[in-house]
């Protein structure tokens, strides 16, 4: 059985590393070509492209990432009509999933289709087109959040909610303790994990504030241990710059991103997938996100857009569990002021642990993956 996965950026690779070793688990002898990135590739797929390090978020944003993106869209279109898979499995990767969902759709009417993460839209844009084409395109889309089955159901796609997918790989996390000791930490160090980028351009917005926030920590805090888990090794050199820059005090890390989460007792972090990780592990966090003020202003302006949440912490059950800083609100004055109360007010943070514990009740039972899985093999004509 042949199957191909599309998906791209940093989450998308973990996301589809994940589900691809549960595809093994239920057939080891599966033919999986993807466009991924390294860790799909160590799951044991075939990449056709790695598109890992293509992705961003915006209008400005997105430009220097068009002609990469067309060139694999041009190799994936081929590859797809001499190989015509027994399965289309779509990641997230909004824009460049959906043109290759309906390139398949036209010319491969025969290859089902199923979207397994799909668009935010349910989020940002309800009724667009974006949710027409899901629709369109998909034989089935596998949710992983409650609101998000609720939604495309509703909108006339054949839904099945599987659960969030960290929810399966937390559970070989370590714990604080254990983490502490591989990483050094003594017991009574305050630590903080700043997660600052996995795409080019966090490097650009975030970092900054990031670090900057991280340095009137340290002034007020003089005990306190920074550590910088590192997404890709490419951004490694601009991320080291900026913490000698700004004269922080910071141990860089290379793929030990679990470890620096579970030994922290703060993480101060950009929106995305990392949330839900830190908040699975137990974490305070303070979540921010910035793009460029061209984007926002087009967005907010022209586009209308508005959305009642941006971190999946928030979005699980749409209310508020973590502190979230959007575009001018996101200063290194606002994310201090907040990382100082969750250190030190011990009423506050157990207010958002005890938000965590009900967000995590409604993510679903171990064994994501492999429901999600099933579904797909289902689909391609197996029987599991």
């Amino acid at each position: 059985m042949a199957i191909f996965i599309s998906t791209g950026e940093v989450s998308g690779d973990l996301q589809g590393a994940l589900l691809i070793a549960a595809l093994k688990r239920l057939d080891q002898n599966l033919e999986i070509v993807a466009l991924g990135g390294d860790r799909m590739a160590a799951a044991g797929a075939l990449l056709l492209g790695n598109t890992s390090q293509i992705g961003s978020v915006g209008l400005i944003e997105a430009l220097p990432f068009i002609w990469p993106t067309f060139l694999l869209q041009r190799r994936a279109q081929e590859y797809l009509r001499q190989n015509p898979p027994d399965v289309l499995v779509l990641i997230d990767y909004a824009g460049p999933n959906l043109s290759l969902g309906s390139y398949v759709r036209q010319y491969l009417p025969q290859v089902p289709i199923v979207y397994y993460i799909a668009p935010q839209n349910w989020v940002w844009s309800p009724s667009n087109r974006t949710t027409k084409q899901v629709v369109k395109i998909c034989d089935r889309l596998l949710a992983i959040f409650p609101e998000e089955a609720r939604y495309f159901s509703a909108h006339g796609a054949n839904v099945c909610w599987v659960g969030h997918p960290l929810v399966d790989s937390t559970i070989s996390a370590p714990t604080r303790e254990r983490a502490r000791v591989k990483l050094g930490i003594e017991p009574d160090e305050v630590v903080i994990t700043l997660l600052p980028a996995s795409r080019y351009q966090e490097i650009k917005y975030l970092l900054p504030v990031i670090c900057a926030a991280a340095k009137q920590i340290q002034t007020k805090l003089t005990k306190t241990k920074l550590l910088i888990p590192i997404s890709l090794y490419q951004y490694y050199k601009k991320i080291s710059n900026a913490v000698e820059n700004y004269g922080l005090k910071a141990t860089l890390l290379r793929v030990k991103t679990k470890e620096a989460i579970a030994a922290a007792d703060l993480a101060i972090a950009k929106s995305g997938t990392v949330n839900l990780e830190i908040a699975l592990l137990n974490v305070p966090q303070v979540v921010l996100y910035r793009v460029n003020p061209l984007t926002m202003w087009v967005a907010r302006k022209v586009l209308k857009f508005s959305i009642p949440f941006m971190s999946p912490p928030n979005l699980v059950l749409m209310k508020s569990i973590v502190p979230e800083f959007l575009q001018e609100k996101a200063t290194p004055e606002n994310i201090v002021a907040e990382s100082m109360e969750l250190l030190l007010n011990k009423e506050r943070r157990e207010q958002m642990l005890g938000g965590y514990e009900e967000m995590r009740e409604s993510l679903g039972e171990v064994g994501v993956c492999d429901r999600a899985a099933r579904e797909i093999l289902r689909l391609a004509g197996g029987y599991y």
